[in-house]
């Protein structure tokens, strides 16, 4: 079934009240968007991010008229913002982006290819992916950087934790690149779902277990925690708790101006190694003492 979609650019101005509006004259939905290629970083706590300018988008039923659409907006607003209407076909909406994904290699031999695509490398490690509604499919700097990392490391018989598993997509790798077992802990139960048929489709779910809650967790070799600096940090005593003696840490979610504080509080029980940066994001590695 199409819709009809009206794009209204915001600016500067407060969203909310054209949200309101928008709603009230009969709206299906509502998206704001970025309208000049300006990035959301971490946004401080409380606080809503929003992009300097937006553009605001809403549907409608088909059967709905432009010219009633704008006499609703024109009689709740003081000033209906610069608009245009179009009419768009049905889609599934939250796998609309997957269409801009292709196969990805991660280091030497770790590629990570959606469904159908195979890379001209006979070495080639292959993940196959379907992140669902989960966050990790590779595309980020701070999953890529992760990757990156696993394909250096020798994890053959380890036992490994990704932390924030999201996708799957981090104990997936291990348990491709050799890892015996993978645990992935994620307080998302949808990420559980995508990491469960993720790792049905690469035929490694008798390796890997998935909960959500660290409860009961066994001490590992190497710990993945792609997360956010403020959890990296306020998790950190229980982060290190679930390393074996001797094991690897490497945490990822940081953004380069926040790397040398968790550098810094990973140090007590660590020696860290070197940061590495990848657009703005960054990646911390260490060695349990």
């Amino acid at each position: 079934m199409p819709f009809l979609q009206l794009t209204l650019q915001l600016g500067h101005s407060d969203p909310a009240p054209v949200e309101d509006a928008l709603f009230a004259v009969g709206a299906l939905s509502v998206t704001l968007e970025d309208a000049a290629d300006n990035p959301i970083l971490e946004p401080a706590p409380g606080m809503l991010p929003l992009w300097p300018t937006v553009n605001a988008k809403a549907l409608f039923a088909v059967e709905m008229s432009s010219d009633a659409v704008m006499a609703g907006l024109t009689a709740q607003l003081e000033e209906v913002p610069h608009s245009h209407f179009e009419y768009i076909a049905d889609r599934v909406w939250e796998r609309e982006w997957l269409k801009d994904f292709h196969a990805m290699r991660f280091g030497e031999k770790l590629w990570v290819c959606p469904d159908g695509q195979r890379p001209d490398d006979a070495n080639a490690i292959i993940i196959d992916l379907d992140p669902g509604l989960a966050f990790g499919t590779g595309t980020h700097p701070t999953t890529a950087l992760c990757l990156q990392w696993l394909d250096q490391y020798l994890l053959r018989n380890k036992t490994v934790i990704d932390y924030g598993c999201g996708s799957g997509i981090l104990a997936i790798a291990a348990l491709k690149l050799g890892a015996r077992i993978a645990h992935g802990v994620d307080i998302d139960h949808q990420a559980l779902i995508a990491s469960r048929s993720n790792a049905d489709r690469n035929q490694v779910s008798a390796a890997l277990t998935l909960q959500l809650s660290d409860e009961h967790l066994q001490s590992a070799d190497v710990l993945l925690a792609n997360i956010l600096a403020g959890p990296l940090i306020e998790l950190a005593p229980r982060l290190i708790s679930l390393m074996a003696q001797d094991g690897y840490i490497v945490l990822s979610g940081v953004l380069q101006e926040q790397a040398e504080s968790i550098q810094t509080c990973y140090a007590k029980w660590c020696d860290m190694d070197t940061i590495t940066y990848l657009d703005g994001w960054a990646r911390l590695s260490g060695r349990r003492r």
